[in-house]
């Protein structure tokens, strides 16, 4: 059921974004004059297919990994002398470039429009409260202590924790000060921090910034209460059920679930004899925890259980919403935002600041629209405006082969009042190809190391 999941959400998921993607370039070619042979969402046979009444072709294809908008073009045919006037490289430049550069902007607009929906609609996050600060980290050697309330980041507005390691992504790899400011209570004065920084270097594979920077967030004591045991895994083998509650681990008392945990990933292939309470009664169990490989390459314990969700306390779960309108200008900083650091991130992993090991493939995209999915609207919404938000900067890029590599060619077209050769191009061609599949194989490899 979770493997069926997975798939409706990725091809959901990369049906919309691939479909406003082609359009864009089709709305505007279309408002150019261009005539267009044929609109396709996917690649390969057409499943589906129909030609309307303008001519073009409409299809939906078996490969939902792409998609493309085939115009009427000298170059890849011959075209008759009534339509000269209607084949893309007959157009001026500046159409040319609009056409090429309407696919990836439809993407940042619909980014907006996305987290425009969302803030509308509500999201519910954690108040950004710190719970420990860690011995010898950046935020211990400032003075931060627990239970302060963050509020901004470098000047950016932080209401939650995601806003906080998105502030902090973004000065991963650099050597000065992060400010940060705080609060204990909403009637408290604001305080101001200064957290050192030399070289900051984060393993974003295996750590969040705020981790690395020594910030715990705060979290209530969770019971070792059992939530949900997943099917065919060693809990459900050993006989565990949803809500029963861990009192002991091979008669060591057990308070926390992180002790449990704890516990559990040490003691992979190994007996634990558990008491836990179900119903009322005290009942005995054994389990045998199987083993994993983590990203470290350490060997891991776990038994496929999950947590039942603890209850916070009052106001330290925050609503965030706006009207219509006051969404608009916030939607908008949101996507800036997320643009300008993901061409960040571009330029550090160029750089060797940010390690090879970040970069996603489909496996990891499956994998995360599938787990979005199942977490509701707003995790769905704002993973497709990330989504969305990457294909668009990734193919503005000047990588021939993308979008943003026949705007190079064009740019330099208008400055030299005559096309770049065909020798270039082919050679710009080769070049792109080989950039896109060495970029494709890293992360194709990176999904299976996370495997």
């Amino acid at each position: 059921m979770a493997l069926i999941q997975t798939i409706l959400a990725t091809l959901v998921t990369l049906g919309i974004l691939v479909t406003i993607h082609e359009w864009g370039h089709f709305w505007v070619a279309r408002r150019c004059g261009v005539k267009v042979l044929r609109f396709s969402v996917g690649f390969g046979k057409a499943l589906w297919s129909r030609t309307g009444k303008d001519g073009t072709v409409y299809a939906v294809a078996a490969i939902p990994l792409g998609g493309y908008v085939k115009m009427l073009d000298e170059r890849e045919g011959e075209v008759p002398a009534h339509l000269q006037n209607q084949a893309f490289n007959n157009k001026p430049a500046l159409q040319r470039m609009a056409i090429v550069a309407a696919g990836p902007a439809v993407n940042l607009v619909f980014a907006v429009f996305a987290y425009w929906v969302m803030f509308i609609v509500g999201t519910s996050t954690v108040v950004p409260v710190v719970g420990s600060v860690t011995n010898g980290s950046p935020a211990a050697l400032a003075g931060l202590t627990a239970g302060e309330e963050l509020v901004s980041i470098d000047g950016r507005s932080v209401r939650s924790w995601e806003d906080a390691n998105l502030a902090l992504a973004a000065r991963v790899g650099e050597t000065g000060v992060v400010e940060l400011t705080t609060k204990r209570s909403s009637v408290s004065t604001p305080e101001r921090f200064q957290l050192p920084l030399e070289a900051w270097q984060v393993e974003l594979e295996s750590e969040s910034p705020l981790s690395a920077i020594g910030i715990t967030p705060y979290r209530p004591n969770i019971r070792p209460i059992i939530g949900q045991v997943v099917e065919g895994q060693a809990a459900e083998a050993g006989g565990m059920k949803a809500g029963d509650e861990v009192l002991t681990v091979n008669g060591q008392v057990v308070k926390a679930w992180s002790g449990l945990v704890s516990t559990i990933q040490v003691s992979a292939n190994k007996v634990l004899d558990l008491t836990v309470v179900r119903n009322g009664q005290k009942i005995s169990l054994s389990i045998i925890p199987r083993e994993r490989t983590i990203s470290t390459g350490e060997l891991q314990g776990y038994i496929g259980a999950g947590v039942e969700p603890p209850v916070w306390p009052k106001g330290m779960l925050r609503n965030i919403s706006y009207g219509p309108l006051e969404a608009i200008p916030v939607a908008v900083d949101k996507t800036w935002n997320m643009i300008a650091l993901t061409l960040d991130s571009i330029w550090k992993m160029i750089e060797g600041v940010i390690s090879v090991k970040n970069l996603s493939g489909p496996i990891t995209i499956a994998k995360v629209a599938g787990a979005s999915a199942a977490s509701g609207f707003e995790p769905f919404i704002s993973f497709l405006a990330y989504l969305s938000i990457s294909l668009g900067v990734l193919n503005l890029l000047p990588i021939p082969v993308l979008d943003g590599g026949h705007l190079l060619y064009y740019t330099i077209e208008l400055i030299r009042g005559k096309p770049v050769s065909e020798r270039v191009q082919d050679i710009g061609l080769k070049m792109g190809m080989a950039v896109l599949l060495s970029l494709m194989t890293v992360a194709i490899v990176n999904d299976f190391l996370r495997l």
